[in-house]
Order: C-alpha cells, then structure tokens, then sequence
C-alpha cells in the first residue's frame, strides 16, 4: 500500500486528480470504477478543469460507479445516477452509454446487483477504482461486517451512514435504508485501487485501514490486500498514523517513489 501525504486538502485532491487522469492518458479505453460522497466533489471538479485545459479525453473510457439506493430512479435527485451527471459526466467528453451505475429502481434489486457484477466482468474488469472511506471504515457501502468476498448486492446501511448522507434528502426519514454495492472482493479485483481521504473526521478510520489487523469489522482494510493502492491524504487525515514518519521518508512531501 502506497500512502501519500500533502500539505493540504487541496494538494491532495491535486495529486489524486493527476492520478486519475494519467491512467486515462495512458489508455485512453480505460475502465474507471468511480465514488460518489462529499470527499470526491472537489476531486471531480479539478478532474474536470484539468481535463480541458490539458486536453484529456474520456470519450473512449467506460465507467463503473460503487454503488446506487434501492428504491431511487435515474432522475431522482437524492440518487447518484443524477449525482454522476451533476459533477462529472455532463462537464467532459464522456460518452454516457459507457457509464453504469446499479438501478435503484430496479424491479428486482438482487437479480440487478448479479447483472452489475457479470457487466464489469465483461468490460475487462475495472483498471483504476477510486474509493473515498466512510467513518466507520466502509468502502463503498460496504458496512461493517460486511464479507471480505463479498461480490456486488444488497446492502443494509447503518444508522450513521444514513446520517451523514441526510443532507441530501429532506428528512432521515426519507434517507433510504437498502443500496446495492461493489462487494469488497469486486473491488480487491480491480487492477489499481486509489482511495483519496481528507480532514480530521476521517483519521481514525484511515489509522484503522493502513495499520490496523484486517477484519470485517472495519472493510476497508481489505485494501491491505489487493496488491496496487494509493491512499492519497492531508496532513489532517493522517495524523493518526503511527507510522506516519516512514511514510514521509519513502514519500516526502507525496513525491513518488521508485520504491514502497
């Protein structure tokens, strides 16, 4: 696992951007899996500044995001369908056939979930996940004890998730209860994970995945794992590291390293 840590928040969403973008320089029909939550907004804005003035194109790339709520449709303004296309699809060169997301409305959320998996199966797999990571230590919405195999379903939210994703609904009461996810095995398949996380609020879970025993507990430290992960942090989600030092040796200042 490859930890990077910037000075600050703005620096970091930077590095992440340059991350993201280079892999779709360097293959232009890349598979992106991608992140919705309110750590990427400010990554998908620089993508999309970045991408114009450097002429990136994502004309050829096809896209897979984590997870959608059961129950919403497209067009509903609380789902990630309409998040997708507010902060990223509708600003670049995309070619919307080759993005997917999960249907919340789906008649039959399980059989939609299985449909999901065999369709990131056959674009080739997913080149270049990103993940933000949730104060309990979801990836996705990959909850607590959720299964370290686990392929895309349906998952249960917790109380807190729900809580912290009310602001985009008028009530807890309307916050849905069900989503259908990435499992935390689809996403150890991918080839490169990069998780980007930023402030205070999110240092004890990012203490957890990096340095913490592998455990359902806490899912994101199925990423100790997967053999190619970037964490890209601020100085303030980092500041519960214990090894924080040697990352910043082998990394200073978040430069790359021929060795990690």
């Amino acid at each position: 696992m490859k930890v990077l840590i910037l000075d600050t928040a703005e620096a970091a969403i930077d590095r992440s951007a340059t991350i993201l973008l280079d892999v779709v320089r360097r293959k232009p029909a890349s598979v992106l899996g991608l992140a919705t939550g309110g750590t990427m907004l400010p990554l998908y804005d620089r993508v999309v500044s970045r991408h114009a003035a450097e002429g990136v194109s994502f004309a050829g790339v096809t896209t897979f995001n984590l997870d959608e709520y059961i129950g919403l449709g497209p067009d509903h303004i609380g789902s990630y369908h309409h998040y997708m296309r507010k902060a990223l699809f509708d600003r670049i060169d995309i070619d919307i056939r080759l993005t997917h997301l999960p249907r919340g409305d789906a008649p039959d959320p399980t059989a939609e979930a299985e449909a999901y998996e065999r369709r990131i199966e056959a674009a080739g797999g997913i080149d270049l996940q990103l993940l933000g990571i949730g104060r309990n230590g979801h990836i996705g919405f990959n909850e607590p004890t959720s299964s370290l195999a686990s392929r895309t379903r349906i998952k249960t939210l917790t109380d807190d998730t729900r809580q912290a994703n009310r602001a985009y609904f008028d009530s807890l009461a309307d916050t849905p209860r069900f989503a259908i996810t990435m499992g935390v095995g689809t996403i150890l398949a991918t080839r490169a994970c990069l998780l980007l996380a930023t402030g205070a609020a999110k240092a004890p879970a990012v203490a957890r995945m990096i340095e913490g025993p592998v455990s359902a507990a806490c899912p994101a430290t199925a990423l100790q794992l997967h053999r190619q992960v970037t964490v890209v942090l601020d100085r303030a989600a980092a500041a519960e590291l214990s090894l924080r030092d040697y990352y910043e040796h082998i990394h200073p200042n978040g430069a790359e390293s021929d060795f990690g």
